[in-house]
């Protein structure tokens, strides 16, 4: 279907706006699919019926769709203007409920996983932004392609939906142009045809995949340090958006358009694999960055429910934003027939009602609930928000984030544990990351240790997790006088525990062997005191341990190096410092 000239909305101003000929004809069409659903056998194996229900949802999509390009062709061509109106307005209210039923039909029905999810939300914005294949012809039917003013905005158009084939082909265009610059256009088409695509159906895993992408993004962020497209801001952009830089991302509103396309190509660019249960956290952040706004518009709570796997709230929300009932009743029969809606969500709303014994027995309830996926959990814990049942909310909670770090989902646990306000268990979590990065060198979850924000103020083991990982990005912005500055602050402020003090030390090397002196002399006499406090220390545990010669050696060797460093440091630090220019 063609890219429709009108924004959904879920604003509607007459309930007579519904009935049109044209919509009747979408009323009678769907009847035929409801009845179809209602003669699903219930002793059909759950994946065959999940093939059905994902193929009914897109046939009710498809007649939706079809009445969307009836309408909008009826409003250009007609001469009444309040007829083109009332029939524009019409196509914005369908748009909007299409776009919902679709986000429902790829997190409820079809239920993708991490990994499959991605690729099933890039169709979903494609879908919903075709636009650039409009402009994509336009600037093909020029004189000169490359030339043209919107040649730009396709290439990156491309770029951003992850259609990397057309992006090379686009950029073809360009290399006939400027053929001096042939060597770095081959550098970006190999970085574009790189970029791994996952494939349900293959016979790679989704860690395979990961390791493989993680590779592709390395590849990409070298382009980036060697300053490999400098020259050419326009392929300098595009290695940003594919390094998954979000002020770059963000330069790009008008191509995106709304929040949820860039929420999508935030995902592609920085964590492919992500999973259905951590999509509520991106949806919001995403928001928050994109609309400038103060308050959300109603379109934007429902899909922000849907992402939260609120199905509920996405039925309630649409019930009062679109004020007719064919989508909500259509939408909610399909859901019901694949067991998606669940009794006790209902009783809610009647224990919010009983003035008495209610919130007791609401209380009570809440705590039989079982808890079998974090996708529920997310519900119950979203209900219990609502109504501030704060200790429900900690027990939810700690639950979680004990079950995840039993699984060693550390990540998963880290959020649900600060999401209780449990500072103890936050500071257990933040050791084992810490551990996990003394044995890997490498950071697990770094999107979320890097958007920790106030929260890293729940535990000092926490803050020093969160700090200790901006010195790791400062120091790879090659910011390294901020980092210096930081890396000492954690040591002498007493931030960072005293275990973690020769990694610390050892993290200062390669900033004390620079060619520019990093580190004053004063900070470098606090990098020397620091390490012989340390080493006064140790010197009296290793005493008490008489066998562990091997440890004791490698201790030497590493405080005989930082020693000849910080005191080579030192004295060209004095030099300079001392040098008074004329």
């Amino acid at each position: 279907m063609e890219e429709l000239d009108v924004e959904p909305t879920t604003t509607v101003r007459k309930d007579e706006d519904i009935y049109s000929p044209i919509l009747r004809k979408l009323f009678n069409e769907s009847h035929h699919i409801f009845v179809g659903l209602q003669t699903i056998r219930e002793d059909l194996p759950n994946k065959n019926k999940k093939t059905q229900f994902v193929s009914i949802s897109k046939n009710y999509r498809s007649v939706l769709r079809a009445c969307m390009e009836e309408l909008q062709q009826v409003a250009v061509i007609t001469h009444d203007s309040e007829v083109a109106t009332r029939y524009g307005n019409q196509v914005s209210i369908l748009l909007a409920i299409e776009l919902i039923w679709n986000l429902c039909e790829v997190l409820f029905i079809d239920a993708a996983p991490g990994g499959s999810l991605l690729l099933h939300l890039l169709d979903w914005v494609r879908l919903h932004k075709a636009d650039v294949d409009e402009k994509a012809h336009e600037v093909l039917q020029s004189e000169s392609p490359a030339e043209h003013h919107g040649y730009w905005d396709v290439v990156l158009s491309y770029v951003l939906q992850g259609r990397m084939a057309e992006a090379r082909q686009m950029l073809a265009k360009w290399s006939t142009l400027k053929p001096a610059a042939s060597g770095m256009l081959k550098q970006m088409d190999t970085l574009l045809g790189k970029m791994p695509v996952y494939n349900p159906g293959g016979n790679q895993t989704l860690t395979e995949f990961d390791v493989k992408w993680r590779h592709w993004h390395d590849e990409v962020d070298h382009g980036l340090q060697d300053n490999s497209f400098a020259s050419n801001p326009h392929l300098e952009l595009i290695c940003k958006i594919l390094a998954g830089d979000e002020d770059a991302l963000l330069e790009q509103r008008d191509l995106l358009g709304t929040w949820y396309h860039f929420l999508v190509a935030r995902l592609l660019f920085s964590h492919p694999t992500v999973k259905p249960t951590e999509l509520h956290y991106y949806a919001q952040s995403c928001l928050a960055m994109f609309e400038l706004r103060s308050a959300p518009e109603p379109l934007d709570n429902i899909l922000l429910a849907a992402f939260e796997f609120d199905i509920h709230q996405v039925i309630k929300d649409c019930s009062i934003a679109l004020y007719n009932w064919w989508f909500v009743a259509h939408l909610t029969d399909l859901l019901d027939h694949c067991n998606l809606l669940h009794l006790w969500q209902l009783a809610v709303d009647y224990f919010d009602y009983c003035p008495e014994f209610g919130r007791v027995y609401l209380e009570q309830q809440i705590e039989h609930v079982p808890l079998e996926t974090e996708r529920k959990a997310l519900k119950v814990l979203r209900i219990c928000e609502q109504r501030q049942m704060s200790e429900q909310v900690r027990s939810i909670c700690k639950i979680m984030a004990k079950r995840a770090l039993r699984n060693n989902r550390l990540g998963s646990a880290l959020s649900w544990s600060i999401r209780a306000k449990d500072a103890a268990f936050a500071t257990l979590i933040s050791e084992r990351f810490l551990q996990d990065y003394c044995a890997r060198g490498t950071f697990s979850d770094l999107d979320l240790i890097d958007n920790l924000g106030p929260a890293m103020l729940l535990s000092d083991r926490l803050t020093f997790l969160g700090k200790y990982r901006e010195f790791h990005r400062l120091y790879g912005e090659n910011r390294f006088l901020d980092a210096a500055k930081l890396l000492l602050s954690l040591m002498t402020a007493k931030i960072a525990p005293r275990s973690f003090w020769m990694t610390l030390l050892l993290d200062a090397l390669p900033l004390l062997e620079q060619k520019e002196v990093i580190f004053s002399a004063d900070q470098t006499h606090e990098l020397i005191f620091c390490l012989e406090d340390l080493t006064s220390s140790r010197m009296t545990d290793v005493a008490l341990d008489e066998p562990m010669q091997d440890k004791e050696d490698e201790e030497v060797t590493k405080v005989e190096l930082l020693r000849l460093a910080l005191a080579r440091n030192l004295a060209i630090a004095i030099v300079k410092e001392g040098t008074v220019e004329v």
